[in-house]
């Protein structure tokens, strides 16, 4: 499915979030910097066309940032991007399933995702791995979309995840299925408490999570 919308995946975010999923990923990068973490080697899982990979290589100047995926032609527009912006020594793209990962345990001092837990067949198994490849005391931030609980949002997300976003998921990736999808995952992901208490469970410490934008995101930090 991610193979069938890569070339239009970026729009399709910019448009249909209204630029803020910008703003949330800067949020990550943020958060690392805020704490006074400046990992040399970063993972960013799930990275899709690689836009937070990107902005973690400029934003914490990283000697290598390796984004993995498992659609190859979303990767090969982050290798275009990382071209375009004289990235390509620092970061890199790399086929991996993130339940079962090929890096050495302890690999590297962060690891971040932006929008994929939703997507994960077996979130605690992702979990699982995504924290054995993490160095010791280092950071791991997620940040993933969620469906706002409260009134008035939760009423006009239902709105939007029904509508609006199929629609425009036809008209501009000419690919309804796949925007009827995914903002499904959305509502059923878990979120707030319930996604920490699988972090705890995968082994994390110092698990804490932050609502943004009237509940529309949800950033998820902790330690290994």
């Amino acid at each position: 499915m991610f193979d069938n919308i890569a070339s239009t995946y970026d729009s399709l975010n910019h448009t249909m979030s209204l630029g803020i999923d910008r703003k949330w990923r800067n949020c990550v990068v943020n958060y690392l910097k805020d704490i006074g973490s400046w990992p040399m080697r970063v993972l960013d899982v799930a990275t899709g066309t690689g836009d937070l990979a990107l902005l973690a290589a400029i934003e914490l100047g990283s000697d290598e940032v390796v984004g993995v995926d498992i659609s190859d032609k979303m990767m090969k527009i982050g290798e275009e991007k990382a071209k375009a912006l004289n990235l390509s020594q620092i970061v890199r793209f790399v086929k991996e399933d993130c339940s079962s990962m090929t890096f050495s345990d302890k690999s590297f001092e962060a690891v971040i995702s932006a929008f994929a837990l939703r997507n994960f067949e077996n979130i605690p198994q992702c979990l699982s791995e995504m924290r054995r490849v993490l160095q010791p005391n280092g950071d791991i931030v997620v940040i993933d979309l969620c469906a706002p609980r409260k009134f008035p949002m939760r009423q006009v997300f239902y709105v939007y995840k029904k509508i609006i976003m199929p629609c425009l998921g036809a008209k501009i990736a000419k690919d309804k299925l796949a925007f009827q999808y995914l903002p499904e995952t959305m509502s059923e992901v878990p979120q707030g408490e319930d996604m920490a208490e699988l972090f705890r469970a995968a082994g994390f410490s110092d698990v804490k999570y932050k609502y943004l934008n009237f509940g529309m995101c949800c950033m998820y930090t902790a330690k290994r």
